[in-house]
């Protein structure tokens, strides 16, 4: 176990934001973390304690006056082999796209369009990560996690994590209780590539690919090329990805939007519900390409707020806020952060 006084965290989100933690703990196994734990409850430490991961989806508003926990858990488990089914236990502190590129190379599917996404497994979990008409939720069987009060192993069926678009227990009532140790997946010996969202099918015949020789490899880097053009890298351009989610609204509320706004564009949720991109209504009120500050919106990609150089964590909820209000003033639609403010 590692254990480190008043550490940066500037490595440990990929926004960049220079936030220190006053402790930072990180930890080789299950047994570690419950150690950690148990000598906490015994000494009547009650300081804030926060499970990190890559800090992909991390917003620092501020130093953080207490402890860090961080996972390096990293071992990767069949745990049956079963017909078309391959049953693989993966540790939380893999980083996700690694855990892709191995399950590709192993000839396990069905992870394929959720390559390029960054974070570690464990956070994969916890937001439901999702990309290209995929999510997290729909390969995983349960999640291995420690109650960060007790120490007790608790196992979470996907039913129990509840999750729903970029959401689960673990960011409503159980948020911040339990660690992530392990995600159990269930992934398929077929290749079947989902090819209907985002333009991919398109990306492949331009990548002068027949979609009836299309392998799993091609389908990977079709989709990494596809985020290159539309996603900074954070070690270049710090950054969380997508930081608004998509809302989805009731279909009257489109229908009076579409009356307006024809072009809008859009996905079916189901017969009431309509999602719409966020990012097309950030680019309509105009911030594509502006900044606020040391914060700004990335020039590629709408959906995508930036530290353009030396940020703080409030420049970049305030622009955040800004895009909001003007979202709302324009469209009538509430748009909601992904990122987890801390502080």
């Amino acid at each position: 176990m590692s254990i480190k006084d008043n550490n940066s965290l500037k490595e440990h989100n990929t926004f960049g934001i220079a936030a220190t933690a006053a402790h930072f703990v990180e930890y080789d196994s299950v047994d570690e973390l419950q150690l950690f734990i148990g000598r906490r409850t015994a000494n009547g430490d009650t300081s804030p304690l926060l499970h990190i991961g890559g800090g992909s989806n991390l917003l620092f508003l501020s130093d953080y006056n207490g402890t860090v926990l961080h996972s390096a858990l990293k071992d990767i488990t069949v745990t049956a082999d079963e017909g078309e089914y391959v049953y693989v236990r993966v540790s939380a502190g893999i980083a996700w796209d690694e855990w892709v590129q191995y399950a590709v190379d192993s000839h396990w599917h069905g992870l394929e369009n959720l390559s390029g996404i960054p974070g570690e497994v464990g956070a994969s979990a916890v937001q439901n990560i999702g990309a290209y008409g995929a999510e997290a939720k729909d390969f995983i069987l349960f999640v291995d996690a420690v109650d960060l009060e007790t120490g007790a192993i608790r196992h979470f069926t996907v039913e129990e994590c509840r999750y729903g678009y970029r959401d689960s227990v673990f960011k409503q009532e159980l948020r911040g209780r339990y660690a992530i140790t392990h995600v159990h997946f269930r992934l398929t010996h077929d290749f079947r590539p989902n090819l209907e969202y985002g333009g991919i099918r398109r990306a492949i015949e331009a990548r002068g690919i027949e979609e009836v020789n299309l392998t799993a490899e091609q389908l990977r880097e079709t989709i990494l090329e596809i985020r290159r053009e539309k996603l900074p890298e954070p070690s270049v351009l710090g950054n969380a990805g997508s930081f608004f989610k998509n809302p989805i609204v009731e279909r009257a509320v489109f229908e009076r939007l579409q009356q307006a706004y024809p072009e809008a564009p859009h996905y079916d949720v189901d017969e009431q519900r309509v999602k719409v991109p966020a990012g097309w209504m950030i680019e309509q009120c105009g911030w594509k390409g502006k900044t606020l500050g040391h914060a700004g919106v990335y020039e590629k990609q709408a959906l995508v707020l930036v530290n353009t150089g030396g940020a703080t964590g409030r420049e970049i909820s305030d622009l955040c806020a800004s895009i909001q209000a003007d979202v709302k003033a324009r469209f009538g639609i509430c748009i909601e952060p992904e990122v987890n403010f801390i502080g």
